[in-house]
């Protein structure tokens, strides 16, 4: 959310005229639409209501966020910006240097927050050392889902690397298969070229390319071979692949339309809700050439400046209630993420959040865990914004390796 000065200007002459919300309401903007998010929302609803918090739903449609964010900034412009909202990453930064958000640290403090989350999220959460955001869960972007019975009629293997998926997914596509379900969507592409990034480089120069924007890294023989690879794919998406949603491509996999996806742990949600079983129904692995690292994803909800104090104690009960051992387990198995907060029970989790808990642990040790830079989790949105359309240009068009990188680092540098 690059805010230009004109508008940062606007924003923040506006925040002393806030419209306050009705008490004991929580006006709540949000891009969950699809049936697994749906349903997780929908208990964060149900956990406000009996606790005498009503909920005014504020849904915008758009996996990736853009059209939420769009509105929020409408909102805030004319001085009326919700109670809380769907933010992430460098953004929650961005909002609290316009003053705009709510300091929500006596509720943290009350429930331990520093105790029960971990560094790389809790860091998040906080504007000038205090906590302004809740975060509902911590989702695993670098996985491969997969039909197994597909990939039996078409005599091939799940791959683990690069390489090799180039030779299965070639099978799969022999047999008659799609061989990667994919939205023709910039973030899904932008999704896609992380895992390849990740795949290919390692996360020291993921961290270096793409948190650090070091520009020697971007500019680079690691980058050629990403683009290089990431063009590959091309082949192995279908023709109706422009405008598809992610979920739509991921219920093509679960219908056994396609063999693979690569997409965030979200798309487990939509298996759940079709009554599928990881590991029976389709296979979890980390997407090509990542299974030592983790590209995480943190959803939360900042908490907007409010003059009503009935508002305000509406903003620390669904603060308080985000965190509650219940409504994390309840919403992550439903959302197909991990919870935010450390020491929960595992029992109700399947393989794949085993694997995704289990990872996130090891990778936070080894130097490997890394901000997703496709889901606004490592820079700035305008940077973001850049990779999303290199990335998007490049693989819907016939441009070579050097020229992708070229363009990477020439559009990175005018966004920064």
């Amino acid at each position: 959310m690059k805010l230009k000065p004109t508008l940062a200007a606007i924003l923040a002459a506006s925040a002393a005229a806030l419209s306050p919300a009705h008490a004991n309401e929580v006006e709540v903007l949000h891009y969950w639409t699809s049936g697994g998010e749906a349903k997780s929302v929908a208990y964060l609803k149900e956990r406000l209501t009996a606790s005498g918090v009503s909920w005014k739903d504020f849904a915008v449609a758009g996996g990736g966020g853009e059209n939420a964010m769009t509105v929020l900034k409408s909102r805030a412009v004319s001085g009326n910006p919700p109670t809380a909202a769907q933010i992430k990453g460098p953004s929650i930064q961005e909002w609290g240097e316009l003053g705009f958000l709510a300091d929500i640290d006596s509720v943290a403090k009350a429930n331990n927050w520093d105790g029960l989350l971990p560094g790389v999220v809790s860091d998040v959460m906080k504007h000038d050392g205090k906590y302004v955001a809740a975060p509902v869960n911590v989702h695993r972007v670098n996985w491969l889902w997969a039909n197994p019975e597909v990939f039996k009629k078409a005599g091939a293997t799940i791959p683990t690397t690069w390489a090799d998926f180039m030779v299965q997914a070639k099978k799969l596509q022999d047999a008659g298969f799609i061989a990667l379900a994919h939205g023709g969507q910039a973030w899904q592409d932008a999704t896609v070229f992380e895992a390849v990034v990740l795949g290919v480089g390692g996360a020291d120069y993921y961290q270096k390319a793409f948190v650090e924007l070091d520009m020697d890294a971007l500019n680079s023989a690691t980058t050629e071979e990403v683009f290089k690879v990431f063009g590959e794919l091309r082949q192995f998406i279908d023709s109706n692949s422009p405008g598809r949603d992610w979920n739509v491509a991921t219920s093509m996999v679960i219908n056994g339309e396609a063999g693979m996806q690569i997409m965030g742990d979200w798309a487990k949600g939509e298996f759940g809700v079709a009554g599928k079983s990881a590991g029976t129904d389709y296979v979890c692995v980390a997407a090509p050439g990542t299974s030592g690292a983790y590209t995480f994803n943190v959803d939360s909800f900042a908490f907007f400046n409010q003059s009503d104090a009935g508002a305000q104690d509406a903003q620390q009960a669904m603060a308080k209630e985000i965190l509650s051992t219940e409504f994390q387990e309840v919403f992550n198995l439903n959302k197909g993420s991990i919870p935010a907060r450390l020491g929960m029970a595992r029992d109700q989790f399947d393989s794949c959040a085993h694997d995704s808990m289990d990872a996130f642990v090891a990778s936070s040790a080894n130097g490997s865990l890394v901000p997703s830079f496709a889901h606004g989790m490592a820079v700035s949105e305008a940077v973001s914004g850049a990779i999303y359309d290199v990335a998007t240009n490049y693989f819907n068009s016939d441009t070579s390796a050097n020229d992708g990188t070229s363009q990477l680092v020439s559009a990175i540098k005018a966004a920064m």
